[in-house]
């Protein structure tokens, strides 16, 4: 049986769709893709792992230093391209929940969000918001 993580392909379609936005090709992101806290490294991507991704080939899970280099790339907040990867490679659905004033204080990464019904989430919600680790 194929893992479920294994057919996800958000990280790639999130790539795929960004590259569109921009018009840029593979050569152009793959030069682009430099880590900003490393600057001195160079691109941490090629043309040709590109390429693959958003071919649907396998490529390992990118690093911290790479997913920060494909988002300033890519222009895109880092935050969008962790939650893909960790939902391509991991399986795992990042949740946000709103506090009581309505501001996003908490972020929860959950396997199998969305096969939950209302009351579970709901109560997982309620875990999330009472949980103080002090």
């Amino acid at each position: 049986m194929a893992d479920e993580a294994a057919v996800r392909t958000d990280f790639a379609d999130l790539v795929r769709r960004r590259m569109g936005e921009l018009k840029m090709g593979f050569r152009v992101v793959a030069e682009r893709a430099v880590d900003p806290k490393a600057p001195g490294d160079g691109p941490l991507w090629t043309k040709g792992t590109l390429e693959n991704l958003v071919n649907g080939k396998g490529i390992k899970a990118p690093g911290p230093a790479q997913l920060r280099a494909l988002a300033a790339a890519l222009e895109v907040p880092l935050r969008l391209l962790q939650d893909a990867a960790a939902a391509q490679w991991f399986g795992m659905e990042t949740i946000t929940v709103q506090g009581e004033e309505g501001d996003l204080e908490t972020r929860l990464l959950v396997r199998r969000f969305q096969a939950m019904g209302p009351e579970d989430r709901r109560r997982l919600q309620i875990i999330a918001e009472t949980y103080d680790p002090s």
